[in-house]
């Protein structure tokens, strides 16, 4: 599988670089980047043979059969689309798009076009969470609740490398969304109620630093999700599960029961790496011509509920 990587040299895509070179029979082809100094000079670091600042080039090789967009989150549907129109599969990091009528168009061109289009939700992927879920569709785990702290020391534009950003970050449609999805995947229900409240508006980044979410899902499920990119500590996302038989906190790729005792996630995937086991799971879908999990017809489903709660938040 030849892939181009757009946004190759941010944060993500150099987790995505890395993940591809663990992947037998996957190769990165062609990188994409908004320098052409810093690009190529990423390229042969990384040693690979093109290099450009222009997507559409990349999507015009004959040597590239699918691209994964880690893209400033405003581009994500209209690239996505252009790869799409391209006759390339693609996947793109979450959200899929900031605004749910962008979304609602992804989903339509994928339709059109037939190809594999995927929204990189990881946290379906981490194996704490593929732990939790295969205990629920086995039957032994019923989520009661899910209590999620997603943090951030954020008061200037920087990206998750302590870098300058070029773009505006968001807690809603980025940090959000993860938990959104996660909440509905793990209970398999969409959420029927949703509120949302969120703090002042930041006078230089024009977002909201704080932010308070509750969801529930007809089974009686709730989610509550605090947000903040003022807090000044451990960054990232941790997850309490409040199950009918158990508590579990999961940290990214590790697991803890109620009582801080590490579970054992031997088994549960070929990989420890959340982002691996996504992109893995993106080319077998392209290999086997099916749709992948986190397929855009599953995450608008997300950026569904993300809508209701950004018409929470104008209130």
């Amino acid at each position: 599988m030849r892939i181009c990587i757009a946004g190759a040299s941010g944060a993500f895509g150099m987790k995505h670089m890395d993940a591809i070179a663990a992947i037998e029979g996957a190769k990165v082809v062609s990188v994409v980047g908004t320098k052409i100094d810093a690009i190529k000079a990423f390229a042969e670091d990384r040693g690979v043979l093109h290099y450009t600042t222009d997507l559409a080039e990349s999507l015009a090789r004959d040597d590239v059969d699918a691209v994964i967009l880690a893209t400033p989150t405003q581009m994500h549907a209209a690239q996505t689309i252009q790869c799409l129109e391209a006759g390339k599969h693609v996947m793109s990091e979450i959200p899929m798009a900031d605004n749910i009528e962008d979304a609602r168009k992804v989903v339509e061109v994928q339709k059109k076009t037939g190809l594999v289009a995927m929204a990189g939700h990881t946290r379906r992927f981490n194996p704490s969470h593929q732990w939790i879920h295969n205990k629920i569709e086995a039957g032994e785990l019923t989520v009661q609740q899910m209590d999620v702290q997603t943090y951030f020391f954020r008061r200037s534009n920087k990206n998750a490398l302590g870098k300058a950003r070029s773009w505006t970050d968001h807690l809603l449609w980025h940090h959000a969304c993860h938990t959104v999805d996660l909440f509905q995947y793990q209970t398999g229900e969409t959420a029927s109620k949703v509120q949302a409240l969120q703090g002042p508006i930041h006078p230089d980044l024009g977002i909201a630093l704080d932010m308070s979410i509750g969801m529930k899902v007809p089974n009686g499920a709730i989610c509550t999700l605090s947000l903040s990119f003022n807090n000044d500590g451990p960054f990232g996302t941790f997850f309490r599960y409040i199950c009918d038989n158990g508590t579990y906190t999961a940290r990214y790729d590790d697991l803890y029961d109620g009582n801080e005792n590490k579970i054992d996630l031997t088994g549960v995937a070929v990989s420890n790496n959340g982002i691996e086991l996504q992109d893995r799971e993106f080319i077998a879908a392209i290999q086997e011509g099916r749709a992948p999990n986190s397929c855009v017809t599953q995450a608008i489903e997300a950026m569904e509920t993300l809508h209701r709660l950004e018409e929470c938040l104008e209130a």
